[in-house]
């Protein structure tokens, strides 16, 4: 049987929902952004009133494309892989915090040489732009293996949301 891509202008409301839906299961309330020029696709609202942002990016091909990162203290990303998955199938979650950005993208660029060689310049948040001026990064799932399902980090960090 082959997957079904699913339309590329539903794709990323498809895993906020998702996202939402694996927050609610864990007792988490998140509630969606609506918009098109919106920098956060969730809010999740600790009861004492702190609020975290999630961004959500979401791929069913070979990588996400374009990442540009997360920064901020109360602030994660988690990317949602439907590659290879069947319509009954759930996606593959990996939660990143901001730290953990900064580990892959010195892991990536900065440890492999690429930007001390100038293929590539880091802004002060880890937002990679390339020689022709492309800016983010290509991100293949087996690259991020060690955030996948960390759904703790949410939990970990409301607790430091001041």
């Amino acid at each position: 049987m082959t997957c079904q891509l699913i339309p590329k202008q539903t794709l990323g409301l498809a895993a906020e929902f998702a996202v939402a839906s694996e927050l609610c299961r864990r007792g988490i309330y998140a509630q969606l952004t609506l918009g098109n020029r919106k920098s956060t696709d969730l809010l999740v609202d600790a009861e004492d009133g702190r609020m975290l942002c999630i961004q959500v990016k979401a791929k069913q091909k070979r990588q996400w494309p374009g990442l540009k990162g997360v920064s901020g203290a109360s602030m994660l990303l988690v990317l949602v892989d439907y590659e290879k998955k069947e319509l009954n199938d759930r996606p593959d979650f990996y939660i990143l915090t901001p730290v953990d950005w900064k580990e892959f993208v010195r892991k990536s660029l900065i440890k492999t040489g690429k930007v001390e060689r100038g293929v590539v310049t880091l802004d002060k948040k880890f937002v990679p732009t390339w020689r022709d001026n492309y800016v983010g990064m290509g991100v293949k799932a087996d690259e991020v293996t060690k955030y996948k399902e960390c759904w703790g980090k949410v939990i970990e960090s409301l607790g430091c949301i001041p």
